[in-house]
This record gives C-alpha cells, sequence and structure tokens, in this order.
C-alpha cells in the first residue's frame, strides 16, 4: 500500500509554507486537496501557493481546469490518484495539502462517490421548488436538521448533493448518511494537522483578507459576478460572493469586507469540526510551539521508517 501523507488545518494556519518546508526535508511533492485552487481563473481568493513557490517544490493539480468547467469530488480523487501514482513511480512521497476536508477523506478513504442508486437517479420535485424559493443556504439547513452527518459532507453551495441526499431521506425513510458503504482506506497514510487558539487563528484569517485586499482579489470577484449567469462551482466560493452586494451598490466594500471576514472564520470553524470528527489527525501548534516543524518532522520520519 503507498505511503501518502497528508497537512490539513484551517483557513489561514499556514499550511502551504509548512508544507514546502517539509518537502524539501523529505523528498516530497505537494497534491493540492483545495476544491477551489484547480480553477486557472483565480489565485487570490482561493489561496493558491505563488509562482515562487511552486518553483521550489512541484505541486499537482493547481490550474487544471477552468471555473467554467465542471468538477466534482469524484474528478479530484481521479486527478490525485493519477498524481499520487506519478509521484510514487518517481520514488517521491505523495503530500496532500489542503482544507477540504472531505475531499481529502474520500482521496484518502475507499467512498462511495459518483455511485446512484435507483432512488437517487432523480430528485423530488417539492425540494426543487424549496430550492428556487428559498436558496442553497436554506436547502442545506433542512438536511443538517434531517441528517446532520450527511450535511457535514456536502458543501452549502452544492444544491445538487443536497437534493440528492433529501430525495433519498424522502424516498428510504432512512438517513442518507446511514446508507454509505463501509469506509476502507485507500493509502497508508499519515495526516498532520495545524492549529491553534481560536483567537490567533481569526487574526490571521483577518490579515490574510487585507492582503488579499492589496492583492486585488477585487477584480477576480468581479470577473465572477460577471459571469454569474453562468453555472459553476465557484460562484458560491468563499471569497466572491461576498462582494456581490458592493457589485450591486447594496453594500459598501468595507461592510463586505467585515462579512468576508465573519464568513472566513465560520468556514474555519467548520474545517476543524470536519477533521476532528472524521479523520484521525496528529494535532501541532504551528504558532505557538517552536519546535513544531522539528516534532512534524520526527513524526513523519518515524512513519516512514514502520
Amino acid at each position: 500500500m503507498k505511503k501518502v501523507l497528508a497537512i490539513v488545518g484551517p483557513t489561514a494556519i499556514g499550511k502551504t509554507s509548512l508544507a514546502i518546508e517539509l518537502a524539501k526535508k523529505i523528498n516530497a511533492e505537494i497534491v493540492s486537496g483545495d476544491s477551489m485552487q484547480v480553477y486557472q481563473e483565480v489565485a487570490v481568493g482561493t489561496a493558491k501557493a505563488t509562482e515562487e513557490e511552486q518553483k521550489q517544490i512541484k505541486h499537482y493539480l493547481v490550474d487544471t481546469r477552468s471555473v467554467f468547467e465542471e468538477y466534482s469530488v469524484k474528478d479530484f480523487v481521479d486527478q490525485a490518484t493519477e498524481a499520487i501514482d506519478e509521484i510514487s513511480d518517481n520514488k517521491k512521497l505523495p503530500m496532500i495539502v489542503g482544507g477540504t476536508g472531505f475531499y481529502v477523506n474520500a482521496l484518502l478513504n475507499k467512498m462511495q462517490l459518483g455511485e446512484k442508486t435507483p432512488e437517487e437517479t432523480s430528485v423530488t420535485k417539492k425540494w426543487e421548488d424549496y430550492l428556487e424559493e428559498h436558496g442553497a443556504e436554506q436547502l442545506w439547513n433542512v438536511l443538517n436538521n434531517k441528517d446532520p452527518a450527511a450535511a457535514e459532507k456536502i458543501p452549502v453551495a452544492n444544491s445538487r448533493r443536497t437534493l440528492r441526499a433529501l430525495t433519498v431521506i424522502d424516498r428510504t425513510g432512512k438517513k442518507f448518511s446511514e446508507q454509505q458503504k463501509k469506509i476502507e482506506p485507500r493509502y497508508d497514510y499519515l495526516i498532520i494537522g495545524l492549529n491553534s487558539n481560536r483567537s490567533e487563528i481569526y487574526d490571521r484569517i483577518n490579515m490574510r483578507i487585507d492582503q488579499m485586499m492589496d492583492q486585488s482579489i477585487l477584480d477576480e470577484a468581479k470577473f465572477i459576478y460577471e459571469n454569474r449567469d453562468k453555472e459553476h462551482q465557484i460562484l458560491q466560493a468563499i471569497a466572491y460572493k461576498e462582494f456581490f452586494p458592493y457589485f450591486e451598490k447594496q453594500a459598501t466594500l468595507e461592510e463586505c469586507v467585515k462579512q468576508l471576514k465573519t464568513s472566513s472564520r465560520r468556514y474555519a470553524k467548520r474545517q476543524l469540526t470536519y477533521f476532528r470528527n472524521k479523520l484521525p489527525v496528529n494535532w501541532f501548534d504551528p504558532l505557538n510551539d517552536p519546535d513544531c516543524e522539528e516534532k512534524i518532522l520526527k513524526t513523519v520520519e518515524d512513519w516512514l521508517n514502520v
């Protein structure tokens, strides 16, 4: 079984920089485990590794799709699996780096993806009507009330999967989460998690967003807004939709930035909840432990030598 290392943690905790330094020491290459970094047209809002950082260590699954192309978790698993095979064949260690918990989980474990049962081939009209009237977030809230475990695996913006889950619940009378197959590991993996106290993480999130404003995130958001009539996943991504009220002259730029910081903090909280509940993570604090990198390196080396 191939060995795969994963670095996870909330947004702005410092995964990219730590992963690059670690990769140099253990002969690793990086596979992005972020659901939005595949898109070519956006970089600032998705917090991609810079060109300079990508020159230091080879990165996979960055800039591989247009925002106007469909991209599912199954697509991610298929592409990441190919990347892992290539990296392993070249006698290097594959390292998954990202904050999208469900994507990382689906890659590291054999989860049921893209397979439809007869009950899932169509969706109930009442939920389609509900979505049209109330929107994706309210639809997701309905699922969260009926089946929190299923909702936890489905992004709020992914209304198609939310519709399917609610339909299956209606038609079978059972929770969607209880109908999934037993999960088995796909790789011999080790997960390193980065975390710190909440106030410091939130401060870093606020600083990152201020930096994004200096890096023209508004241009990316405007591009997404101007193409909002086209169906694409990134339309609901945090860092873009928060600016829509500004473009529509319904809010000031300052109000939108404030909302973006709030949305990003909530997202970080959801990330941590998923990692803690769904994955066997070894946690380290890169902000307050001066020996953090040394401890991580020892943990990884011990695992590699098993």
